[in-house]
C-alpha cells in the first residue's frame, strides 16, 4: 500500500509489550490544572537543597585528584557548534511562516527520494512526529486552513490538523501551570508513536524514541540559533489535554517535550 495508516503497526506489537510501555510512560506524566495547584506537588525539597542539587557536574571520585585538564585554542572556542541558552523570557511578535519552513529544514528527508532524514533512527522507523503549532493570532502568513501542522518529513509537506486550532486553547494546553516567560509565537510539539517504536525493538524502542527525539530538538535548536530565533524546552504540560488540542489518541501518541520558539525578549 502507498500511505501505511498509523493504527496497522498495531498488528505487529506485541499487546503486552505494548500495555506495560503505556503503565511506565504514565508513571511520568504531570497532572497540571489550576483546580489542583493548592493540592499537589512534584517534590517537598526546599530552595536550599534545590541549589545544592541542580547544575551540578557529577564526579565519581570526588575526594581523589584524578582529573587531567585541557584546553582549547581561542578560535577553537569561538567557532564550535553550540545552541544558544534557553529562553527566559520571549517577546510577543509574529513569526513569518518561511521561518518556520527554514528552522524544520534539517529534519526532512534528503533529496532523490530517500527515507534517511537528517537525523539518526534505530531500524529506520521514525516513531517521532512532529506537530507544529501557532500561539499568535498574528501569524497571519500561515496556512490560511490550520494552526497546527503536522510534519511529513519524507514528502516534504505539512498536514493540517483538523479541529479546533484556536491559539487561546494551545496556551492552555500547554502552559497551564504558572510561568512568565512571555509569549512564545510557536510550539513544536514532539511526539512518540509507540506503535512504530515497538513491534521491532521491544521494550527498547521506547529508549531509542526518547533518543530520537533529542536528536530532533537539538538540530531544531541549531537552526534556530542560526536564523536568530529563541528557544525553550517545555515539560509542564499535562499529555491527556496536549492529545487532546492535536487530536490524536493518547494511548498510541506519547508527548515527550515542548519546543517553544520566538523571539527573546532582550530587555528582561
Amino acid at each position: 500500500m502507498k500511505n501505511i495508516p498509523h493504527d496497522y503497526y498495531l498488528r505487529f506489537v506485541d499487546a503486552w509489550v505494548y500495555e506495560e510501555v503505556l503503565d511506565f510512560h504514565s508513571k511520568g506524566n504531570f497532572t497540571l490544572h489550576r483546580a489542583f495547584k493548592d493540592r499537589v506537588g512534584l517534590h517537598f525539597l526546599n530552595e536550599k537543597q534545590l541549589v545544592q542539587l541542580t547544575g551540578n557536574e557529577l564526579v565519581l571520585y570526588p575526594d581523589m585528584d584524578l582529573t587531567v585538564g585541557f584546553a582549547l585554542p581561542k578560535e577553537d572556542i569561538e567557532n564550535h557548534l553550540s545552541r544558544n541558552e534557553s529562553c527566559e523570557r520571549f517577546l510577543s511578535e509574529s513569526l513569518d511562516f518561511a521561518d518556520v519552513e527554514r528552522l524544520i529544514f534539517p529534519l526532512l528527508s534528503k533529496e532523490g527520494g530517500s527515507y534517511k532524514r537528517g537525523y539518526p533512527s534505530a531500524g529506520a522507523l521514525y516513531p517521532a512526529e512532529i506537530f507544529i503549532c501557532s500561539l499568535s493570532n498574528e501569524n497571519t502568513s500561515w496556512p490560511e486552513a490550520g494552526k497546527i501542522l503536522h510534519l511529513l518529513p519524507r514528502s516534504r509537506k505539512f498536514e493540517i490538523m483538523q479541529g479546533e486550532a484556536d491559539p487561546e486553547l494551545l496556551k492552555s494546553a500547554i502552559m497551564e501551570s504558572a510561568n512568565d516567560i512571555g509569549s512564545p509565537s510557536m510550539a513544536i510539539i514532539y511526539v512518540a508513536y509507540m506503535p512504530k517504536s515497538l513491534f521491532k525493538y521491544r521494550y527498547r524502542g521506547y529508549r531509542m524514541s526518547l533518543m530520537e527525539i533529542g536528536s530532533i530538538y537539538m538540530l531544531v535548536e541549531l537552526q534556530a540559533k542560526s536564523l536568530g530565533l529563541a528557544c525553550r524546552l517545555w515539560s509542564a504540560y499535562t499529555d491527556s489535554m496536549l492529545c487532546k488540542v492535536l487530536g490524536v489518541n493518547p494511548a498510541l501518541f506519547f508527548p515527550m517535550c515542548v519546543h517553544f520558539i520566538g523571539k527573546r525578549h532582550e530587555t528582561y
